[in-house]
């Protein structure tokens, strides 16, 4: 695989250290049109994170609309934005390098973050120094940005909109609390325009109560099979109610293994689609620790609009995107410490954020939530559920308030349904999976215009 020839520009031209009380805590690198540019900033010590900036080449100066910015959050935990959400979703290139016709700097600049420290190409040199909760994790990105704004009044004129998908939600939500916190103490000089949860694990005991009744109604399993499934998603209720999330993570990995033989293998990202995975080959632990990952990857790899392409997002991570970056250490591997991500937040992954939600919206913050109509892992009617439980004042009114349709270029077909109250906007993506910028990029291309106030909102 190689890049095109324009490509190999990305020469180390610019090599651009960071100081702070005389020790190196950052080092970044762009190439020679500054349209790009990446690098790592240790957000404690021997704690590396990794991020890569793209400055958008369909930009509209506007001096009423504001140009955006949005920051991507993957989940996981362990999974790439780096990687996944750049190359295989929303990124200029897809894992052939061929340019995406649906990325979406066509509506805004983007920041693509492997975060935690550990994921993707970045790392920690001491294992005891993964994040244990997503609070840690916040704090650490709220360091990341405040190296990256407090440096460029440029970025510092545009709003920031955090867009999350699947585990990312949690840091998302976790991550505006804490920049609002540093933005209004004068640390972080950034303008935060908003917040976008896209099939996000926000309460993962709504999520685990929905997968029975959702396959249950599409056939996927039957009666039996629901029973089960019902019987350990109560047991999983009555382990976070007791504070037990470490038990209530093990038991989610053994009520997928039920749902996954009960259903023959239902696709966790697609319930239209079989896994293709023998759940009897794989422990609890192994579930725990790798299961979501290999679903990521078979997923996309399946909906890429080149079939039979052999790019693989490891290799191409780990060859020539590496060696384009430059930066990247010698010891460090792309997903080298995923696995040890979520080991080390086992412990928080199946602890709601709804009240950090509630905050949100509370604080006057934009919030938008979309779903993708045929995702189970975070399915809509789990989503549904907690979007329910806020107890922001204007929820009555947004749950009484009528959905508008959403149609998508010059198709007559119903490709989405929408409804906003206030700063809370909600989004039913049709035919989309969990990953909703790959089932459907037209709809998710205008909902991020929308999100942002884009001035490139008209643009196809």
């Amino acid at each position: 695989m190689e890049l095109k020839k324009s490509l190999f520009v990305f020469s180390l031209l610019f090599l651009i250290p960071f100081f702070h009380g005389g020790i190196t805590t950052a080092i970044a690198a762009r190439n020679q049109d500054s349209s790009e540019s990446w690098g790592y900033v240790e957000v404690r010590p021997k704690a590396h994170m990794f991020w890569w900036y793209y400055r958008s080449s369909y930009r509209v100066e506007d001096p009423n609309k504001p140009w955006p910015i949005i920051l991507w959050l993957q989940g996981g935990p362990g999974a790439s934005g780096v990687g996944t959400g750049n190359f295989e979703e929303i990124g200029p290139l897809d894992t052939n390098l061929k340019p995406r016709n649906s990325t979406w700097l066509r509506k805004a600049d983007l920041l693509f973050v492997d975060n935690p420290v550990g994921t993707g190409y970045s790392f920690v040199e001491d294992n005891k120094l993964f994040v244990k909760t997503d609070e840690e994790a916040a704090t650490d990105l709220t360091t990341l940005l405040i190296e990256i704004f407090n440096r460029n009044q440029s970025l510092q004129q545009s709003p920031l909109y955090i867009v999350a998908e699947s585990y990312g939600g949690k840091y998302a939500v976790t991550l505006a609390l804490s920049a609002l916190k540093a933005i209004q103490s004068g640390k972080l000089k950034l303008k935060l325009g908003g917040v976008a949860l896209g099939d996000t694990w926000i309460s993962p005991e709504d999520f685990v109560f929905s997968w029975g009744p959702l396959l249950k109604d599409v056939s996927r399993i039957d009666g039996n099979g629901l029973q089960k499934s019902n019987s350990l998603a109560k047991t999983i209720k009555q382990q976070i109610d007791a504070g037990q999330f470490g038990a209530a993570t093990e038991s989610w990995g053994k009520l997928e293994t039920i749902i996954s033989k009960s259903s023959n293998s239902v696709d966790f990202y697609n319930f239209m689609l079989d896994s293709g995975m023998d759940p009897l080959a794989l422990t609890s632990s192994e579930l725990s620790q790798s299961i979501g990952m290999k679903r990521y990857s078979r997923y996309l790899q399946l909906s890429r609009i080149t079939p039979g392409s052999d790019a693989d997002l490891d290799n191409l991570m780990n060859g020539v995107i590496r060696k384009k970056l430059k930066i990247i250490p010698k010891n460090v591997s792309w997903g080298g410490q995923a696995d040890l991500v979520f080991d080390a937040l086992n412990d928080d992954f199946m602890k709601p954020r709804i009240n950090e939600v509630d905050e949100l919206l509370a604080k006057g913050v934009n919030v938008t939530v979309y779903n993708g109509q045929l995702d189970l892992i975070c399915a809509t009617k789990g989503t549904e559920a907690w979007v329910e439980k806020l107890k922001w004042e204007g929820l009555k009114t947004f749950l009484n308030m009528e959905r508008n349709p959403i149609y998508c270029g010059g198709d007559k077909g119903t490709k989405a349904f929408t409804k906003s109250y206030k700063n809370l906007h909600f989004y039913w993506i049709l035919g989309a999976g969990h990953f909703v910028p790959v089932d459907q990029p037209c709809v998710a291309l205008d909902m991020v215009a929308s999100i942002t106030q884009s001035p490139a909102v008209s643009k196809k």
